[in-house]
C-alpha cells in the first residue's frame, strides 16, 4: 500500500480489501439492505405501537441473522431487550491490538413523506444508476452491514486491530431516548473506548471521505394561539376578531426576523469558534456552490442572503462559507406542521378559532437545549397579543463538538481518504443532530471521534427519494477497515 510508512508497517493490502468489500457488497450487502428497505421500521415517534406491529424487530431479526452469517470469526452477536424500550443488536469482536473501539449505527427509521419520484417509494427499494433508493438505507440501515465488512476486511489479511464492539439502536431517529439505559446497561461491556466511530452522518460530495466536526442541537414544540371558542363567519367578524394566524405569525417575529431568517434570540446563539470558521471555509472552497445547488430549488429559487455585520456586501467565497456556517453554527426556525388549517378544498369563509404549529429549531453545537428552550416559551407566552391564549410546549436536545484531533488520527483520515477516494478528507459541521454523540461525547471525554456517512447531495435524508450512493458506501467502509489498522498502531 503505498503513501504511509504507518500504513505500510500493517501489511494492509488495499486492493485486496477493496475486491473482498466489493464483493460482499454486491453478493450480500445490497440483497440485504434490498430487504430491509422493505420493512416499514419507523421509530417510536411515528409509531407508538411499534410494538404490536412489529417491523422494528423484523429489521432487527434481518441485521443479527446477516450479523451471525458474516462477523469476524469468534465475534458475539446478541438482540437486547430491557423491559418494553425498543431492542440494541450488539456484535463484540475481539482483537489483538491495545484499546477498544465503538462503531455505531440505527435501524429504525423516519417516516415515509410524500413525494416520491414515479417508481419510488419508501418501502420500495429501486437500484437505479449506482444508487439504492428508499427509506433507510442511507439514514442509516447500511452502517451494521459496513461496520462488520470493515472488521472482515481486516481480519481476513490477519491485520491487527483493537477490539470492536459494534452497536445498532433502534430509537435514534425519535432522539434516542432508549439508548441511554442500554449504555448504561451494556457499560461494563462497552469499556472506554479511545475511538467511537459512527456512520449516521453526511458528505458534502462523493468524491471523498468527510468527518463531521460538529452537530447542532434541536429543540422541537408546539405553539398554540387560541383567540375564540369557536370558528365565525368571516364576514361578520373580520375587522374585529384577530386572525389566529396573524396572532400567531407576529410570535414567530419575535424569535426571527421575517425578511432574512436571522434568529434574534440572543439566548440561541453561541459564538463559533475560529477552528471552526476556518474548517466551514476550506469546506465551502472543495464544494463550491455545491453548498447550496444540491437542494431541489424550484426554477429561479435561491439560497439566503446571510446578514452582514455593518452591511455590505459579500465575496461569492464569503457568501458560500457564511451559508456553511449557517446550518452547522447558526438557530434557525422552521415550521414542520400545523394544525387548525383544513385544506383549501374544504375551507369556507370561516374565521378559525385557533391555529397551532409544530416548530423545528436547529440549535448550535454548543447551545444548552435547557435554557434556550425556556427563552423560547417565556419570549412566545409573554404579553399575548388581544389577551389570546398563547401555550408552547417544547424541548431539546443538545449538539455536540469534537474534540480536537489527536496527530495520528488527523494524518490517517488524509491516507484513507486518499486510499479508498484519491483525495484528501474534509472536515465539516454538519446541520442535523445525533443525540447519540453527545451523550457519549460526555460519557467518554478522552475518546476520539470519526463522525461520517453517505448522505451528499440529492440523497435527501427523511424526504422523498432517499437513495444510497452504492460506490461511496464500498469506499466509505473501506475507510473504516483502514482507519481501525491505522489505530491499532498509532
Amino acid at each position: 500500500m503505498a503513501g504511509s510508512s504507518e500504513a505500510e508497517s500493517v501489511s494492509f493490502d488495499i486492493e485486496r480489501a477493496r475486491s473482498g468489500i466489493d464483493a460482499l457488497w454486491e453478493n450480500s450487502i445490497l440483497p440485504a439492505l434490498i430487504e430491509y428497505i422493505r420493512i416499514p421500521a419507523k421509530s417510536v415517534a411515528f409509531d407508538r405501537e411499534w410494538a404490536e406491529h412489529g417491523y422494528l424487530d423484523a429489521a432487527v431479526r434481518l441485521a443479527e441473522g446477516w450479523a451471525r452469517a458474516h462477523a469476524p470469526a469468534g465475534a458475539t452477536v446478541e438482540v437486547i431487550r430491557l423491559g418494553k424500550r425498543t431492542p440494541v443488536l450488539v456484535v463484540e469482536a475481539p482483537g489483538s491490538a491495545p484499546g477498544s473501539v465503538l462503531l455505531y449505527g440505527h435501524l429504525d427509521k423516519q417516516p415515509e413523506m410524500v413525494g416520491w419520484d414515479e417508481g419510488l417509494g419508501a418501502w420500495e427499494p429501486m437500484l437505479r444508476d449506482g444508487r439504492l433508493y428508499g427509506r433507510g438505507g442511507a439514514d442509516d440501515g447500511y452502517a451494521v452491514f459496513a461496520s462488520l465488512a470493515a472488521l472482515r476486511a481486516l481480519d481476513e489479511q490477519g491485520v491487527p486491530r483493537a477490539s470492536a464492539f459494534v452497536l445498532i439502536e433502534c430509537s435514534e431517529e425519535s432522539g434516542s431516548p432508549d439508548l441511554p439505559a442500554y449504555v448504561e446497561h451494556l457499560a461494563e461491556r462497552i469499556g472506554q473506548p479511545d475511538l467511537v466511530v459512527c456512520l449516521d452522518s453526511g458528505c458534502g460530495d462523493y468524491a471523498r471521505l468527510w468527518h463531521t466536526t460538529s452537530l447542532r442541537g434541536v429543540m422541537v414544540g408546539d405553539l398554540s394561539v387560541e383567540i375564540l371558542r369557536e370558528g365565525v363567519h368571516s364576514g361578520d367578524a373580520s375587522g374585529v376578531v384577530p386572525s389566529s394566524f396573524r396572532i400567531l405569525r407576529s410570535l414567530l417575529d419575535r424569535l426571527e426576523d421575517p425578511l432574512t431568517g436571522e434568529v434574534t434570540l440572543a439566548a440561541l446563539h453561541a459564538k463559533i469558534p475560529a477552528g471552526r470558521r476556518a474548517q466551514a471555509a476550506a469546506a465551502a472552497e472543495v464544494l463550491g456552490d455545491a453548498v447550496y445547488n444540491k437542494f431541489p430549488w424550484m426554477d429561479d429559487a435561491g439560497p439566503v442572503e446571510p446578514v452582514v455585520a455593518g452591511g455590505g456586501e459579500l465575496s461569492a467565497a464569503d457568501h458560500r462559507t457564511e451559508l456553511v456556517l449557517a446550518r452547522t453554527w447558526r438557530p434557525t426556525v422552521s415550521v414542520t406542521g400545523a394544525d387548525g388549517l383544513p385544506a383549501m378544498a374544504d375551507a369556507g369563509n370561516v374565521l378559525r378559532p385557533s391555529t397551532s404549529v409544530k416548530l423545528s429549531l436547529r440549535l448550535p453545537p454548543t447551545t444548552d437545549p435547557v435554557a434556550a428552550t425556556r427563552a423560547v416559551k417565556e419570549v412566545l407566552v409573554a404579553d399575548p397579543p388581544y389577551g389570546a391564549k398563547v401555550t408552547f410546549r417544547g424541548a431539546g436536545e443538545g449538539g455536540w463538538e469534537a474534540p480536537a484531533l489527536a496527530g495520528w488520527l488527523e494524518g490517517a483520515l488524509d491516507t484513507v481518504s486518499e486510499a479508498w477516494f484519491g483525495e484528501k478528507s474534509v472536515a465539516m459541521g454538519e446541520g442535523g443532530s445525533i443525540p447519540f454523540m453527545g451523550m457519549l461525547g460526555e460519557k467518554f471525554p478522552s475518546a476520539q471521534f470519526v463522525i461520517t456517512g453517505v448522505l451528499g447531495p440529492h440523497s435527501n435524508a427523511h424526504g422523498p427519494n432517499e437513495f444510497l450512493e452504492i460506490k461511496t458506501a464500498r469506499r466509505l467502509t473501506g475507510c473504516v477497515a483502514q482507519l481501525l489498522a491505522l489505530h491499532a498502531v498509532r
